[in-house]
């Protein structure tokens, strides 16, 4: 099974809700849990040195001279049942991505793609494939806006909430079509979490609507 999880503007937090979904999962979830990050911030949100293999950028980059089975070779330990694809150095090539999706949607392991912002032809071809599709979006008029516009529909929405915000989750599925699976309200301790490097070993309880997600 095949996770994406991705938003139409920067900074919602679609790499910490990635992230925190599949540590969620990995601790439910057999045989274990990888988390492909397209978009380049997973370690820095988990705590991990920067990893130095190839990673996905380098494995698409490749092309068919490169196997299948190459992807477990790039692989970093996070956590128990948890594996990182990092994103690597340079461009993500558009031409293999979705072969990646489908070798991941295919693997007997859940797997969770952060594909940040949609705007990347690798990263939506990911998403395009992915059998959940999981937008990450604040209830703001110009996130709507720009999702509204946007050529992938989600099958699921998780709305990171904020106060003074005047839509609502009901807003959002009103203007997307699309269901909202989890809502995440804006928790000072997650950032914190982060900033310290401790969110895979402190996963907080504000990111427990997250199991629903898919």
């Amino acid at each position: 099974m095949l996770v994406a999880c991705w938003s139409v503007k920067g900074g919602v937090g679609t790499t910490v809700v990635a992230s925190a979904l599949a540590l969620q999962r990995s601790r439910t979830d057999a045989p274990g849990v990888v988390l492909a990050d397209l978009a380049g911030d997973a370690p820095a949100v988990l705590g991990l040195p920067e990893p130095s293999t190839p990673g996905l950028a380098g494995w698409l980059a490749a092309g068919v001279d490169v196997p299948v089975d190459a992807l477990a070779r790039i692989e970093v330990d996070v956590a128990p049942g948890l594996q990182l694809l990092p994103r690597g150095d340079g461009p993500l090539t558009a031409a293999r991505a979705d072969v990646l999706a489908a070798v991941l949607d295919a693997s007997p392991r859940t797997a969770v793609a952060d594909c940040g912002r949609a705007d990347d032809p690798a990263a939506m071809a990911v998403i395009a494939r992915a059998q959940h599709s999981v937008l990450v979006i604040r209830p703001c008029y110009l996130g709507l806006r720009r999702a509204r516009q946007h050529p992938l529909r989600p099958t699921g929405i998780v709305v990171v909430n904020e106060p003074g915000r005047v839509l609502s989750s009901s807003d959002v599925e009103a203007t997307l079509e699309a269901p909202v699976v989890a809502v995440v309200e804006i928790d000072p301790h997650v950032a914190r979490l982060v900033d310290a490097g401790l969110l895979s070993g402190r996963l907080p309880r504000s990111l427990q609507p997250l199991l629903a997600a898919a």
